[in-house]
């Protein structure tokens, strides 16, 4: 059994069809979905979806490429927002340097403020990094020195030092189907040795399709392509793998626990 930690299902290509979609990675082994949001127009699909459905919960944040759009992000907006039962998690946050889709500033402020609603509520922040490992190194380690939140770097595929610096915070790691593309030895390098209980999957769906499925839309079922792979890595089995990552989802997200 598996649960896919991360996945956009209003996106084009599963909202279309998005029950369908479900019941496909449910009959591939598929026990749980985290429905992912990247801006505040998004929210209320998100949650709407997790009230419909007993095993999606939701995330709601502002993804690094919408920072500009929500500047002015009211504080209590996202706080209101996370006290909805289904959502378990504040995300996708972060920074994105390798597009630069909004001022770097303005994208600094809304992780730093994401991070401190996660203070506040003990749920977790779901981080996207790309291209700005010194920077997302920096703030987690300065906000962890004003207090405790729960994190995850989500789609892992930052050096091998950003991921020992994530670790020792005591973030957890996620990896997409990103692990199985033949040019990422080092990233499968970091796979294999990444501690039982500091490890998820996800699909990162509609992208980012595993092998072999690449070029295809990617769905919620494909997290089992990429646990297998996992698995082979780390030599152990795809159902000890999957009860390994279905174990730290729920004590990571414990509100989805509760």
């Amino acid at each position: 059994m598996l649960i896919d930690s991360h996945c956009h299902l209003e996106y084009k290509g599963l909202v279309e069809d998005q029950q369908a979609v479900l019941d496909r990675a449910r009959s591939a082994g598929v026990k749980g979905f985290l429905n992912i949001s990247t801006k505040h127009s998004e929210w209320g699909q998100v949650v709407a979806t997790a009230a419909r459905e007993n095993d999606v919960w939701a995330s709601v944040g502002i993804h690094p490429h919408e920072a500009d759009e929500h500047a002015d992000l009211d504080i209590d907006v996202l706080r209101e927002a996370v006290s909805h039962p289904k959502v378990i998690a504040i995300g996708e946050t972060g920074l994105d340097y390798y597009y630069d889709k909004s001022d770097r500033s303005v994208q600094q402020a809304l992780f730093r403020l994401h991070i401190k609603v996660a203070r506040e509520t003990g749920l977790p922040v779901i981080i996207h990094t790309r291209d700005a490992e010194n920077d997302t190194a920096a703030i987690l380690e300065e906000e962890l020195g004003k207090g405790a939140f729960p994190a995850l770097i989500h789609c892992f595929t930052a050096s091998y030092d950003f991921g020992r610096k994530v670790l020792d915070l005591g973030l957890t790691i996620s990896l997409s189907g990103i692990v199985t593309f033949k040019n990422a030895k080092e990233l499968q390098g970091i796979a294999a040795e990444l501690p039982h209980d500091r490890i998820l999957v996800e699909t990162d769906s509609p992208f980012l399709a595993p092998v072999p499925h690449r070029g295809k839309v990617c769905e919620p079922a494909f997290v089992h392509n990429t646990a297998q792979f996992v698995a082979g890595l780390r030599g152990v089995s795809v159902e000890e793998l999957g009860e390994t990552t279905s174990d730290n989802f729920f004590k990571l997200f414990t509100k989805a626990a509760a």
